[in-house]
């Protein structure tokens, strides 16, 4: 038995050459849909012009209708490269263990950033203890700051535990967040700081409608992540297309300055606040 498997070992390797040299005339990049697809999409065509021209081939972007599937795209491999959440990342990396984070955003020099949780100016809630009682808006499941690290956080800070202490109600993307908290639709939610500054500053909510209650420990910055049965040549190209990326204009797609190499030891942080959770990523959807 053990030399039959030895000699055909052999006739594996030209399969197992190919199915690490692909190498597809047309790239498909996949952004988190976090905010409303079609704003996305638009605002990224100066960005899908300029992979094109550096990859020499097509690009296309593609916003998933939510974070599980663009998880599953990436496993299926429907997708080839992708602007992962963190956690989205990591829930990815438990289905598809080939695929690759190859560079992290850099902001203010930083390769992290904060979740901020808000409230609803003059209402219920003024700190992290008030909460007990309300429904807090989060994003989706699988969102990084906009769900898991914020829930982490008012978990460690007081104690208090989703669906047991408070109400928690999940509207989707980050803006969705924001916009239910300064209606007061419900008095407390969570989202990515970069993504609130950013609404603000395009007067898409008011800041005398909102308060700031509380800001989460530094978390590792959203990964660009690739298939790892591309080519090698194809893969460098990638790399370097965003490790060399410094348009303000292009980057303003990702919310960053820069982006700097990483690699998935980064992401265990995140492994941990499942495990503060008690969240089984074999099972989340």
């Amino acid at each position: 038995m053990k030399r039959r498997a030895f000699l055909a070992t052999p006739l594996l390797l030209p399969a197992l050459a190919q199915a690490q040299t692909r190498d597809p005339a047309r790239l498909r990049l996949a952004l988190l849909p976090d905010e409303n697809a079609s704003t996305i999409v638009q605002n990224a065509q100066p960005l899908r012009a300029h992979l094109s021209q550096s990859l020499g081939r097509d690009v296309q972007v593609v916003v998933t209708t939510d974070y599980s599937s663009m998880i599953e795209a990436m496993r299926f491999g429907r997708i080839e490269i992708a602007y992962f959440g963190p956690f989205s990342y990591v829930l990815a990396k438990s289905r598809a263990e080939g695929i690759e984070p190859f560079a992290v955003g850099v902001e203010r020099g930083s390769p992290t950033y904060r979740s901020i949780i808000i409230a609803t100016a003059g209402g219920p809630v003024q700190k992290l203890e008030d909460v007990r009682g309300h429904p807090v808006a989060f994003g989706d499941q699988a969102s990084t700051s906009s769900h898991l690290v914020p829930r982490a956080t008012i978990l460690r800070r007081t104690g208090l535990a989703g669906e047991k202490d408070f109400r928690v109600v999940h509207v989707g993307t980050h803006d969705a967040v924001a916009r239910t908290v300064e209606a007061g639709r419900a008095p407390a939610g969570a989202l990515s700081e970069p993504i609130f500054h950013s609404l603000l500053a395009r007067n898409i909510i008011r800041r005398d409608r909102l308060v700031d209650v509380a800001f989460s420990d530094p978390i590792p910055n959203y990964p660009m992540v690739m298939q790892g049965d591309l080519a090698p040549t194809l893969k460098q190209a990638i790399r370097d297309a965003f490790l060399n990326l410094n348009n303000p204009e292009l980057l303003r797609n990702f919310r960053v300055e820069g982006f700097a190499p990483t690699t998935d030891a980064a992401y265990d942080v995140l492994r941990e606040t499942a495990r503060i959770l008690n969240l089984d990523l074999s099972r989340m959807s």
